[in-house]
C-alpha cells in the first residue's frame, strides 16, 4: 500500500488553518512539521524531509501556522507564542484522527518554527516525544528551553555562523537529552547539493529511534 495524504482542517477560534496529513501503512508514530518565517506548508525543503520521514514509516502533517493575512504582518512571524499555540492546536486535532490518535508525535520546526516547536513541547501537559530543528532559532523559546523534556536533536550548517551559535549556547541551556549536529559546507537553507538529503538523514534517524521507543 501507498501512504495516503488528505487535506485536514485546523480550527484555532475563528481562524481556519490547512494542513495535509500523510500517513502510509501501519505507522509507528507522528511528526508534526512547523515551518519557518515567510514560508508555508507547502516549502519544498520541508516536504522534501517529511517526504523521507514517511518513507521511514512515519506520519506526518504539514500545516500553515498563520493565514495569508496575518503573515504579511511580520510581527506574527515572530511570535513563537502565536506560533507554538497553533503547533499545539494541531497536535490535539492530530490526536482526534483515528488513523494516528494515538501514535507518540514528534515535532519538526525550521527557522522560527523551531523555537515554536520547544515552546510548545515545554507545556506541561505535553506528550511530544521527540523534536528535531533545523537551522532554527532555539534561543527564540527563551526560559522554555530548560522546561523541555523530549529528546532534541539540533541541525545547523556550517556556514550558518550567527545561528550555529546561537544554537550552540540553546544546546548548553537543554536538560533533555539533545545533540547537536552540524552540516559541514550548508548554509542558512540548506541549498547546496546533498545537504537537504543529510538533513533529512539525521532526521529522520532521531524520530524513527525516539518515537518507536515511545510506542513500545
Amino acid at each position: 500500500m501507498r501512504p495516503q495524504t488528505r487535506e485536514l482542517e485546523i480550527p484555532v477560534g475563528e481562524v481556519r488553518l490547512p494542513g495535509d496529513l500523510t500517513v502510509p501503512p501501519e505507522p509507528a508514530g507522528a511528526v508534526i512539521v512547523a515551518h519557518g518565517s515567510g514560508s508555508s506548508r507547502l516549502s519544498p525543503r520541508n516536504r522534501l524531509v517529511a517526504d523521507r520521514i514517511v518513507e521511514a514509516g512515519l506520519a506526518t502533517l504539514l500545516f500553515d501556522l498563520l493565514t495569508a493575512r496575518e503573515a504579511a504582518n511580520r510581527a506574527n512571524v515572530f511570535d513563537i507564542e502565536l506560533l507554538a499555540d497553533r503547533l499545539i492546536a494541531a497536535t490535539h486535532r492530530l490526536r482526534h484522527q483515528p488513523e494516528v490518535g494515538v501514535l507518540p508525535v514528534g515535532y519538526f520546526g525550521a527557522s522560527t518554527g523551531a523555537a515554536a516547536a520547544l515552546w510548545g513541547a515545554a507545556e506541561p501537559d505535553s506528550r511530544v516525544r521527540a523534536i528535531v530543528s533545523r537551522g532554527g532559532r532555539p534561543d527564540l523559546a527563551g526560559d522554555r528551553l530548560e522546561q523541555v523534556t523530549a529528546p532534541t536533536l539540533l541541525i545547523v550548517g556550517g556556514e550558518d555562523g550567527t545561528v550555529l551559535e546561537l544554537n550552540r549556547e540553546a544546546q548548553r541551556r537543554l536538560r533533555c537529552e539533545n545533540d547537536l549536529i552540524v552540516i559541514p559546507g550548508a548554509g542558512h537553507l540548506f541549498e547546496e547539493p546533498g545537504a537537504l538529503e543529510e538533513v533529512s538523514h539525521w532526521a529522520t534517524g532521531w524520530f524513527v529511534a525516539h518515537l518507536t521507543k515511545a510506542a513500545a
